[in-house]
């Protein structure tokens, strides 16, 4: 069963970058509907087994729940460590993959998605797909075992996965998927997921609701 992980920090501390546009009300409308494009995304991603949403806030975990994924409430500090105890848990509990989305990147879609499990049957069934945002960090990454590479999640973290699994010397692929290439921290990256031709409705509606795209 490949297992679908979506990391998101909490409400109170989340999106910094972001404080000058929109107050902390309106930051965690916005987090909370761009997550339920990710996890709409990826129930509707077919070879997705299940979807559990990774987070050290009790608000987020019902949020998570009332879009029908898992809430792993994980209080372990960092990126790469929270999504290596929620895989573990995973793992424990018989899933043979984890695809790892990142809570912000609103715009996925379910066909792309798909594309990254078509990858893997292409490599063998075993190894790891990265899917890079243009920021140079990393999107989506699927990996078969889940622990086939560590999870280096972060600035210029599609270069460290790279780096881990022609190390590891397990079968890897990297793609381009535009759905997936604008992860969400500033204004600008608003402005271009606005711009993009589609995806993210809940995000677009909230952003609209927000002032934004309509003159804002």
């Amino acid at each position: 069963m490949i297992a679908a992980l979506v990391p998101v920090k909490r409400l109170a501390s989340g999106k910094t970058r972001l404080a000058r546009d929109l107050d902390r009300g309106a930051l965690a409308a916005l987090v909370l509907a761009m997550l339920e494009d990710v996890v709409a995304a990826l129930h509707a991603a077919p070879g997705v087994g299940c979807v559990a949403v990774v987070t050290p806030d009790p608000e987020v975990a019902g949020a998570a729940r009332r879009l029908g994924a898992r809430a792993l409430l994980e209080p372990v500090p960092g990126l790469g460590p929270s999504l290596d105890a929620a895989a573990r848990r995973l793992a424990a509990e018989g899933a043979t993959g984890l695809l790892v989305v990142l809570g912000d990147v609103p715009g996925a879609q379910a066909h792309e998605l798909a594309q990254m499990l078509d990858a893997l049957r292409e490599l063998g069934g075993r190894g790891v797909v990265l899917v890079p945002s243009r920021d140079g960090g990393t999107a989506a990454l699927l990996r078969v075992p889940p622990f086939a590479i560590e999870s280096r999640f972060g600035p210029e973290s599609a270069e460290a996965h790279r780096d881990l699994a022609k190390h590891a010397g397990v079968p890897f692929r990297e793609l381009a998927l535009p759905s997936l290439a604008i992860d969400v921290d500033s204004r600008e990256d608003l402005e271009d997921f606005l711009a993009a031709p589609s995806g993210g409705p809940r995000t677009r509606a909230c952003l609209r609701a927000l002032g934004f795209g309509a003159g804002g």
